[in-house]
C-alpha cells in the first residue's frame, strides 16, 4: 500500500508558487525537526548531484525525506473496507445519496436504494458536500476541476522509484506548483500535475474528459524547462475534483442544522494520506 521512494520538496527565495498554504517549505522543515523525521536540506548543486532529473535553478533549495513516498489508493481503500467488515461494519456500496436529515427516530440517509438510520452520521461527501449541506454552509467550499498527466521519459529507468522521488516544486515565477510521481510498476510515464483553483464547478457540470491541448500546454509552460529528461509526449490524462476551503485546511465540524451529523471533508486536494489518522480521531471524538 505504501512505496517509500523518498520525497523532495523544492522551493527558494523570491516570488514562488504556493503549495496549499504560505510557508509550506518552512513548515515542513520545522515539523521534521520537531518530530525527529529524518531529512536532508539540499542546495541547488546537491539536488543536481543526487537527482539530476531536476533542472533546478541557482536559488532553489530542497527538502528531502527518505522515508516519504506514495500510497496506492485503491489498495488502501480495499484494505480499509476489509477491516471494516472484520469489525462488524455493514457496507452499502454503489448507492447514490439523495438526502440526509433527522427525524424523531434519529438520523437518516436516504439513497436511491434504501433508507439508512443511525444514532450518528459522519458525512464525507467530498465534492458532493455543497448540495448535501444547503446553500448557506455550502459557500464555504469551492469545487475545482484538476487535470493529471503522465509524460513519457526518454529513459524510464531514470524516473523509476529509487532513482526519482515523489516531489512538490514551488516554481519561481508561477502562481501554482507542480507535483509528481515516479514511473510506477505497470504505470504509464511520469505523473505530473499542477493545481487549478480559479474556476469552480460541480460534479455534474465538470468537464470529465481532458482536452487535447491541456497536457501540451502544461508541459510547455511549467514542465519542459524543469525536466529535460521528459519527451513531452502525454501517455495518459485524467481529471479529478478538489473540494477547497479558503485556507486549504480540513473541515471537521458538526452539521450546522443536524446535531447528529458530523461533516468531515473538504481536504483541499491533500487529504487521502491523512485519512487513517483522521478516522482514528473521529472515533475518539464520537466515543467521547
Amino acid at each position: 500500500m505504501l512505496v517509500e521512494c523518498g520525497g523532495l520538496i523544492v522551493s527558494g527565495e523570491g516570488a514562488r508558487a504556493t503549495c496549499h498554504v504560505p510557508g509550506f517549505f518552512a513548515n515542513t522543515l520545522a515539523a521534521a525537526k520537531r518530530f525527529g523525521i529524518s531529512h536532508d536540506v539540499l542546495d541547488a548543486p546537491a539536488i543536481r548531484r543526487r537527482f539530476p532529473q531536476f533542472a533546478v535553478g541557482e536559488g532553489d533549495v530542497g527538502y528531502y525525506e527518505p522515508s516519504a513516498g506514495y500510497v496506492r489508493p485503491e489498495a488502501c481503500i480495499a484494505a480499509q473496507l476489509a477491516l471494516a467488515r472484520q469489525h462488524g461494519a455493514r457496507l452499502a456500496l454503489g448507492e447514490t445519496v439523495l438526502e440526509i436529515g433527522e427525524s424523531p427516530e434519529g438520523a437518516f440517509v436516504r439513497t436511491d436504494r434504501a433508507l439508512h438510520r443511525a444514532g450518528r452520521v459522519v458525512v464525507c461527501a467530498g465534492p458532493w458536500l455543497p448540495e448535501l449541506l444547503g446553500p448557506v454552509w455550502a459557500r464555504r467550499f469551492r469545487v475545482c476541476r484538476q487535470a493529471l498527466h503522465w509524460y513519457e521519459p526518454s529513459n524510464a529507468a531514470d524516473f523509476a522509484p529509487g532513482r526519482f522521488p515523489v516531489f512538490i516544486w514551488e516554481l519561481a515565477g508561477h502562481a501554482q506548483p507542480i507535483y509528481g510521481f515516479p514511473v510506477v510498476p505497470g504505470g504509464a510515464g511520469v505523473k505530473i500535475a499542477t493545481e487549478q483553483l480559479e474556476e469552480a464547478t460541480t460534479p455534474q457540470a465538470m468537464q470529465r474528459d481532458v482536452s487535447a491541448y491541456e497536457a501540451p500546454e502544461l508541459f510547455a509552460t511549467k514542465i519542459a524547462a524543469a525536466f529535460p529528461g521528459l519527451t513531452g509526449r502525454s501517455l495518459a490524462s485524467v481529471s479529478c475534483l478538489y473540494t477547497m476551503t479558503a485556507d486549504s485546511h480540513f473541515v471537521i465540524e458538526p452539521h450546522p442544522a443536524f446535531g447528529r451529523f458530523l461533516v468531515v471533508s473538504a481536504c483541499s486536494g491533500h487529504g487521502f494520506k491523512h485519512s487513517a489518522a483522521i478516522g482514528e480521531s473521529l472515533v475518539a471524538r464520537l466515543e467521547a
